[in-house]
């Protein structure tokens, strides 16, 4: 009783106390209503001095706020922006102390809602609203449950605040939304929907402090509301993981993994929140990292022990790595895996529609997606494997760098987890029949990667098969683009590089590819990185050298072009194959000659492709050259070289008319002379086809191109030089008249080799050819010389000089008689003074008896 008596007496008290505090505020309050604005400010100063800067009591407090608000809340509107402040801080430093706030809510927010909720702004100061919303964030606080029978007011309110023109509104206005939202979660889902458009409108302000909040607010919002707007909110939210605010990224990850652990609905919405919080797991930042790849982790765990029946046997068995796991990369746990295998499918079309995004942050994130769906998938990629990989052919046909390196590494993935044999089936099908016409060499390049992400063990069995696809003409000759070759060769390398000695059985297969794309390669570096694949390949088959590995596969390889020479043309890759088999084979290709020469015979006859016979000559002349050590290194190709020269160069010395047929007799010629050159051919054998060379050699010599011309020219004096005084008289006397043609050629250096020629002519005369007989031969050669003696270039007169010294010996007295004839009528008797001394000496010493 006496407990009760003092509490009676201090409510009497405190009643006392809060009459006497109102009788002194009654002025105060009646000034409120004045016309002079000094007035009613000087009155709203004295109400907060005499109340709250006091430290009343709670009930007393409580007493004076219950008759003091009605006043108050009309000094909100005011004119006077001062008087305004001042009424809602003394309001909110009311509502902050007075034990029974929620007393005040039937006047307040009315009042409120009519300041903050309608379509036109009653504040027009914004630093006003925002001491408002502040005052409101603080109603929410303290009031909470007591807030639900307004909530139409509320919402209203928030609906206009968030869109406010002035940026720490809209901040506040989120904030209030989040704490309204957790007060009320009961009642907000009722109207929450009306929030979503005005925070989505605000989601991309322009300061990040702003964007930050809308997010927040919209995490409540969401998970606190309805669960229908989701899909309203999923694509503005996913723009925001490519703002350049960390913060902002952060405030996504946090509210997105907040939506996967406590969202009411989440299961329905697992499709697509999981790709916003893994697409986090990749950022710059490793603060977002971090925070992404935890809630990640929770989000697992808590799927687990909500689903712990249906995983019970996973749960106890599949604990372990699947073998060949990739090194150093952490095992994403077995609800996270359960996730996003269970989701998988809806997530492979989205994947494949992002990457082809028209902005390139988009389709990075995509490709970086890609791989964490890949590695948390595993196996279970297999079902999905036909879309996937398309989606890595067209993403590996992006311009950016970055897009196409993820993409490889997520392909690397699907080599790791899935069988050969499937992955296999559907990829060498699409390298032989190429996804795009524009893109061939995707598949080549996806496959490649898929391989490097394959176990030596598990590739084995199929080595064979991956080999011979690759080796396919259709394949490995069909396109000549650059990026086609080298993800050719990778593919290669892939195989050397994963297989290493067990590629021994796919040796042939795989030189032959090498062998293509040096031969279809316009790029240097990359006809280098082939080379340095076939002494990958020599390498780990334990050969010593290329050459080995050329002689191991020659006949092969050779079999191999003979199949379809018939059908050769300048076009054909076969021919180019031709040209680095036999130039990098070295010595070796001369252990093989029975098997090249049919093979020569069938591409170089006249009727076949102009341009093709003149690359082949010219790799033949190169060859030919050095012929001991490349066609003739075993001595064999001697037993060829005459029947080569008779039944394939010298039908392609015919004359025919036309630029392209000169063009395949000038390589024919250097073919020639390097034949004769290079010492492949006896001079028995040169002998023997004389008949058929020397009329193809002389008629060459009048051919429109200074290089056939000088070619013919070479070849004529290496023959003279090799079997000359093997030549009958009549065979000789048909020589040197096309010889003194060339001594007016308009080239010089054909008319020098044409002058070499004439010196090795006159000492091809043996004592089988006498003089007196041949006299009108030899007169004709020394008037023709004697011409070219008083020629303007010095260097040509003492040419001809020693020449005309030369044929002194055959017939002195008939040379002495021209030279005499001529002396008078040259420019400068000098020469014919000289020439005419060495006649003179040479008669002396003939009568003296002495040797010629």
């Amino acid at each position: 009783k006496a407990a009760v008596f003092k509490m009676a007496a201090m409510a009497a008290g405190d009643e006392h106390a809060a009459s006497e505090i109102l009788r002194g505020l009654a002025r105060h309050l009646n000034c409120l209503n004045e016309d002079n604005k000094a007035t009613r400010k000087r009155a709203l100063e004295q109400i907060r001095r005499e109340t709250v800067d006091k430290g009343l009591s709670s009930s007393v407090l409580q007493e004076v706020f219950s008759v003091v608000l009605k006043p108050l809340l009309r000094c909100l509107s005011d004119p006077m922006e001062r008087c305004r402040e001042t009424a809602v801080l003394v309001i909110t430093e009311f509502i902050r102390c007075a034990p029974k706030p929620e007393e005040s809510l039937p006047y307040l927010m009315p009042c409120l809602a009519q300041r903050l909720g309608e379509k036109e702004i009653l504040e027009p100061t914004e630093e006003l609203r925002l001491l408002t919303m502040e005052m409101l964030t603080l109603i929410v606080d303290v009031c909470g449950k007591h807030l639900a029978p307004y909530l139409n007011e509320m919402i209203n309110i928030l609906q206009r605040t968030i869109v406010d023109p002035f940026p720490d509104v809209k901040r506040e206005s989120c904030k209030c939304t989040v704490n309204f939202a957790k007060s009320v979660p009961e009642h907000f889902h009722m109207q929450s929907d009306s929030l979503v458009k005005p925070l989505m409108q605000t989601i991309a302000h322009q300061h990040s402090r702003v964007r930050m909040s809308v997010i927040d607010a919209t995490g409540a919002v969401i998970q606190y509301g309805s669960g229908k707007n989701v899909d309203d909110v999923l694509s503005h939210l996913a723009q925001r993981l490519f703002d350049d605010s960390a913060q902002v990224r952060k405030a996504v990850a946090a509210v997105v993994g907040s939506w996967l652990l406590h969202m009411r609905d989440r299961y329905s919405y697992f499709h697509k929140l999981i790709p916003l919080l893994l697409s986090s797991i990749d950022d710059e930042i490793p603060e977002i990292r971090l925070l992404a790849a935890d809630l990640w982790r929770q989000v697992g765990a808590q799927w687990e022990k909500e689903n712990e029946d249906d995983i019970k046997d996973k749960l106890d068995f599949l604990l372990t790595p699947p073998p060949f796991y990739p090194p150093g990369v952490e095992r994403p746990g077995l609800g996270c895996r359960e996730l996003v295998v269970r989701n998988l499918g809806r997530l492979v079309p989205a994947i494949t529609h992002d990457i082809t995004d028209w902005l390139v942050p988009t389709r990075i994130r995509t490709s970086q997606l890609l791989y964490v769906l890949l590695l948390h998938a595993e196996d279970h990629s297999t079902q999905h494997l036909q879309p996937l990989l398309a989606t890595l052919y067209q993403a590996c046909t992006d311009s950016e760098k970055d897009v196409v390196s993820n993409c490889l590494a997520a392909a690397k993935l699907l080599g790791t987890f899935v069988p050969p044999a499937v992955f296999l089936k559907l990829l060498l099908d699409h390298v032989t029949a190429p996804y795009s016409s524009s893109h061939p060499w995707a598949p080549l390049m996806v496959l490649a990667a898929v391989l490097g992400g394959c176990s030596k063990p598990l590739l084995k069995p199929h080595l064979e098969q991956i080999a011979n696809t690759l080796a396919q003409p259709d394949v490995c000759q069909e396109y000549q683009q650059v990026m086609y070759l080298e993800q050719l060769l990778a593919c290669v390398d892939v195989l050397l590089r994963q297989c290493v000695s067990d590629c021994g059985p796919v040796s042939l297969q795989l030189l032959q590819v090498l062998v293509t794309v040096q031969s279809l390669s316009t790029e240097p570096s990359l006809s280098e990185k082939a080379v340095e694949s076939v002494q990958c390949l020599c390498k780990i088959q334990g050969l010593d050298s290329v050459m080995e590995l050329y002689r191991q596969h020659m006949t092969q390889l050779l079999d191999w072009l003979s199949a379809s020479v018939n059908t050769w043309s300048s076009y054909s890759p076969q021919r180019l194959q031709l040209h680095i088999i036999v130039m990098q084979s070295g010595p070796v290709i001369g252990e093989f000659i029975s098997h090249l020469m049919p093979l020569l015979r069938c591409c170089l006859q006249p009727d076949k492709d102009p341009e093709m016979r003149m690359s082949i000559f010219t790799m033949l002349a190169k060859l030919l050259m050095d012929a001991s050590n490349t066609l003739d290194s075993q001595g064999r190709f001697h037993d060829e070289s005459e029947g080569f020269l008779c039944d394939t160069v010298l039908p392609n010395l015919v004359w025919h008319a036309g630029r392209t047929a000169a063009a395949v007799r000038t390589s024919a010629l250097s073919c020639l002379l390097a034949l004769l050159h290079g010492g492949a051919i006896t001079p028995g054998q040169v002998n023997t086809c004389t008949e058929k060379l020397r009329p193809q050699v002389l008629s060459s010599l009048e051919e429109d191109s200074q290089t056939g011309r000088l070619l013919a020219c070479r070849s004529l004096s290496t023959i003279l030089r090799l079997i000359g005084t093997s030549l009958h008289p009549d065979e000789l006397n048909k020589i040197y008249p096309e010889l003194l043609k060339r001594l007016d050629d308009s080239s010089e250096q054909v008319r020098g080799v044409a002058l070499q020629a004439l010196g090795l002519w006159l000492s091809s005369l043996t004592k089988d050819y006498n003089p007196e007989l041949c006299a009108p031969h030899l007169q004709l050669l020394f008037q023709q010389l004697l011409l070219h003696l008083d020629d303007p270039d010095t260097l040509v007169q003492d040419q001809v000089l020693e020449i005309l010294k030369k044929g002194s010996s055959v017939h002195p007295e008939l040379l002495k008689r021209e030279v005499e004839a001529v002396r008078d009528k040259q420019r400068s008797p000098l020469y014919c003074d000289r020439l005419l001394q060495h006649i003179s000496s040479l008669l002396t010493d003939t009568a003296a008896g002495f040797p010629e």
